[in-house]
């Protein structure tokens, strides 16, 4: 065969050629179909893939604005029911006007037996009553020294470990700076106490006029109130004997808010700085930014206040006061033989329920109630509901004492207490009466407070004192 020829057959070669007969059908496997249901899944995840690449913005700015909504629609309803509580305590605070002026005795049942809660001398007795002779009671405590100014007002720095130290920054020249070992060291008892108890520097603030200094050093026994921030009225004391009219003092403090607020409403001081019974202090530089904190000072600090005072009754602004004072002190301490009253809480024991209700009522921030309530365990002041037989915790719109050493010092350290922490004294009370034991102490039932006074409730919340700097 030519070369030609064999140049011309070509040879197929193939990987895919059997070893079948020619001639003979090719027979192809079936091939597997996928799934229908995992063609639509996949079709399904690839269009929601792509619906959320495209609207994903709506997806997000939905939700929130239904929250948004939802959150409004809260508020709504907080703010709705404010206004009820208001519009409640304003119908209270209208129904509580009716206690104006009442004298009918509260009673309560006793065994059986309905009975008077205060049992006060007959005004022919009230007429006769004679101080009792100076009694020098038996206490460890002799003579109180109150700290003043050294003359080196504390730096900045200072300040500021002060605040750091005390958890607080109202100490100022009013109140000294009383470091916690002060406070530790004043509740060791001696026989001469050294402690802070206001009027620390003569720019403390708390001015008085040398008039009104001149009437406070007379009085020996004074009943004593105050308004600050343009609050609460004026409320004229009844129920009294013509000797109370003759020995005690009525003295009402008042800031210039208040003497413009109640000028305004044609409550005007006479030319004898007298309203009524009330002869009316004003108080002029104002030491704290905390009107309640200002309103401790003539609470707390009547002893300094009126020096030659043998006695104070205190009653808080919201009050009136309607049996006569020589006959409450005849009742409270001459014939309980005490130095120290005050009435026992209506709805609490001890101070551990009590700070969780100031915090739950907003009457106080859960921060400064806590520094509170932390350095009091630290103090190892425990839950027990009462003391030496007596409820823990007091309520203080009134306070009857005579100004001993003893009672000087504890309303000392109560006051350095409300300074240092909140202005919630009934807080601290329990703690400093644990630590400094009042044993002539009279806490006297609920009862017994509201046939002492007529409560009429506070007009408004006072707003906080806006000072210069």
């Amino acid at each position: 065969m030519s070369s030609s020829v064999l140049s011309s057959i070509s040879f197929s070669i193939s990987d895919d050629e059997s070893d079948e007969p020619v001639g003979k059908m090719k027979v192809q496997g079936r091939r597997k179909r996928k799934k229908q249901f995992l063609r639509s899944n996949r079709g399904f995840l690839d269009r929601a893939l792509r619906l959320l690449a495209r609207w994903w913005p709506l997806m997000i700015f939905i939700p929130a604005i239904v929250l948004l909504a939802f959150e409004a629609s809260k508020l709504g309803r907080k703010q709705s029911e404010t206004v009820k509580v208001e519009k409640q305590q304003l119908e209270g605070s209208q129904v509580q006007k009716t206690n104006l002026n009442r004298l009918d005795p509260t009673t309560r049942v006793v065994n059986g037996v309905r009975e008077v809660c205060l049992k006060m001398l007959i005004e022919e007795d009230l007429n006769k009553l004679e101080f009792p002779d100076n009694v020098v009671h038996s206490s460890s405590v002799k003579s109180v020294t109150y700290k003043t100014d050294s003359g080196q007002y504390p730096v900045e720095g200072n300040t500021t470990m002060l605040r750091h130290q005390n958890g607080t920054a109202r100490f100022n020249l009013f109140s000294g700076y009383q470091t916690l070992e002060e406070r530790e060291d004043s509740f060791n008892v001696k026989n001469n106490a050294e402690v802070h108890c206001g009027f620390y520097s003569d720019v403390g603030g708390f001015k008085i006029s040398d008039e009104d200094k001149q009437y406070m050093k007379d009085c020996k026994v004074v009943v004593c109130t105050c308004a600050f921030g343009g609050g609460d009225d004026l409320y004229q004391p009844i129920g009294m004997s013509e000797a109370s009219l003759n020995k005690v003092c009525y003295v009402a403090f008042w800031d210039e808010l208040t003497l413009a607020a109640q000028e305004a409403e044609g409550n005007t001081i006479g030319d004898d700085s007298m309203i009524g019974r009330w002869r009316i202090v004003v108080v002029r530089d104002l030491p704290f930014s905390d009107q309640r904190l200002n309103g401790k000072i003539p609470k707390m600090l009547g002893h300094r206040l009126f020096p030659q005072s043998r006695y104070s009754i205190w009653v808080d602004s919201k009050s009136q006061l309607r049996r006569d004072p020589l006959g409450v002190l005849e009742a409270l301490l001459w014939r309980t033989s005490s130095v120290f009253a005050i009435s026992e809480h209506g709805a609490r024991s001890n101070l551990y329920d009590e700070a969780k209700a100031i915090v739950k009522k907003h009457k106080a921030t859960p921060e400064e109630v806590d520094v509170q309530i932390k350095q009091y365990r630290y103090d190892g002041i425990p839950a027990y509901s009462r003391l030496h037989g007596k409820k823990a915790l007091a309520e203080a719109s009134i306070i009857v004492r005579e100004h001993t050493p003893l009672t000087n010092l504890f309303a000392c350290l109560w006051f350095n207490e409300v300074v240092r922490f909140t202005s919630r004294d009934q807080l601290s009370f329990p703690y400093v009466l644990r630590r400094l034991w009042i044993p002539n102490m009279n806490m006297f039932p609920v009862c017994t407070r509201r046939d002492l006074v007529n409560s009429i409730g506070h007009r408004h919340k006072v707003k906080p004192l806006e000072k210069l700097i």
